[in-house]
């Protein structure tokens, strides 16, 4: 057996079952005994209407016979004043049990015969002789047992109601960890989003109750190792510079030379923790509607005043509602990556499927496939022409993926096929 992929399914289809085939159960057990009493108060009454025609019949006139029978005749049998039809005896063994209702009703005072009559509706007829040596045929046609017609109605009702007892009651069971799921997919330590509610069954607020405190631990937690970030590196800058002072200082030479590229590398790698942990914090920033084409020539043709291949492609046509502040930085981290590695990017940007995507691409040596997602981690450099000597402190590809899910969009990279890399955002 195949199950379903889904808990809710699967929960439903077990209840769902069990209720019918206990349903089921008790409504047998009630139909059989119900069949069991029709037909027995079905034979008693045989036996009894049997036993008074039988002797009405015997004691008329014989003129006056015919007219009786249309009075006697019932849904399952009838009176015939002559011998019947021809058929077959019936077999002593097993037979009807309304064969045997009518022996027991006049068995004892008239020799009865039976006869099955084949044909489409297959019945028997019993023959006697009345006290006049007139002829008497019972035809009976046997038939089961009549069911009401509201019967099926009712049973469909009931169908239905237990389909709509097992849906509620899997909702209800599902419900809070259908909600509990979706708070852990948009669990954003960045951003907390609501509070679970805390009401429900026991099981349930011991969850909603749980989960709550994980964020908010998670989100402590993160927010102290930003503070720490912060603070270091901000009080990082003021000895780095009496460094750079006292080197100032020093007499022109190699060593000199030595220590002012290391105090520069080390300036910029303490801007960029600083930067970092400003992205993770970034909802400062109010969002407004920006000309997306505009920004981005004005983006552009500061690259381009400074000497730096840069064009851009395609147009957006769109007013876009966000942050300007962080869509720049985002930008010129992937724009800066794309002119370190390779010298010059183009920018395209278009409308697809309702998003606005923003590519910056590059013909530069690209990154190896199974580290595309690593590289947006903080602090992770790819080795080879990726590294520290070439200025990188593996902060700008994490800041841009920190402002970019701020503003509530996504960065993802992939290799082009004809060289090089390609850096695409993704806004709504």
């Amino acid at each position: 057996m195949k199950w379903p992929r889904t808990l809710a399914s699967r929960l439903a289809l077990i209840f769902f079952t069990g209720l019918v085939l206990a349903y089921g159960l008790s409504f047998s057990l009630q139909a059989y005994e119900r069949y069991v009493s029709s037909r027995s108060m079905m034979l008693s009454n045989l036996e009894l209407d049997v036993s008074t025609s039988v002797a009405i019949l015997d004691r008329l006139p014989a003129a006056e016979r015919p007219a009786w029978l249309p009075r006697l005749e019932r849904r399952t049998y009838r009176y015939r004043l002559d011998d019947g039809l021809s058929g077959e005896a019936m077999p002593s063994e097993n037979p009807p049990m309304a064969a045997d209702s009518i022996v027991k009703a006049i068995g004892d005072r008239y020799r009865l015969t039976f006869q099955e009559i084949p044909g489409p509706n297959a019945h028997f007829q019993a023959h006697l002789r009345l006290a006049d040596g007139a002829p008497l045929t019972i035809d009976v046609t046997p038939a089961s047992v009549p069911v009401a017609t509201w019967l099926p109605v009712v049973l469909l009702i009931q169908l239905a109601v237990l389909l709509a007892c097992t849906w509620i009651a899997v909702r209800l069971a599902i419900g809070p960890l259908t909600r509990l799921v979706q708070a852990v997919d948009n669990l954003d330590p960045n951003h907390p989003g609501p509070l679970l509610d805390e009401s429900g069954p026991r099981e349930v607020r011991y969850a909603a109750v749980a989960f709550n405190a994980l964020q908010a631990r998670i989100a402590a937690y993160l927010k102290e190792r930003m503070q720490l970030l912060a603070a270091i590196s901000h009080d990082l800058q003021t000895p780095i510079t009496r460094m750079k002072l006292r080197v100032e200082q020093m007499d022109d030479g190699q060593e000199r030379d030595k220590l002012a590229h290391d105090l520069d590398a080390m300036e910029h790698l303490v801007r960029e923790g600083v930067a970092y942990a400003r992205s993770m914090d970034s909802g400062t920033e109010a969002p407004c509607r920006v000309n997306l084409d505009a920004f981005l020539d004005s983006l552009v043709f500061d690259y381009q005043d400074s000497g730096a291949r840069v064009d851009r492609h395609g147009s957006a046509q769109a007013t876009l509602e966000t942050r300007p502040h962080a869509l720049r930085r985002v930008l010129v981290n992937l724009v800066d990556n794309a002119l370190k590695f390779a010298g010059s990017a183009q920018l395209e940007v278009g409308r697809e499927h309702g998003v606005t995507v923003i590519r910056v691409l590059d013909d530069g040596p690209g990154i190896p496939e199974a580290e595309l997602a690593d590289v947006l981690k903080p602090f992770y450099r790819v080795e080879g022409s990726r590294n520290r000597s070439t200025g990188g402190t593996g902060l700008g590809l994490a800041i841009a993926q920190q402002l970019t899910l701020a503003m509530g969009g996504s960065l993802t990279l992939r290799n082009r096929a004809e060289g090089g890399l390609c850096a695409q955002v993704e806004l709504r």
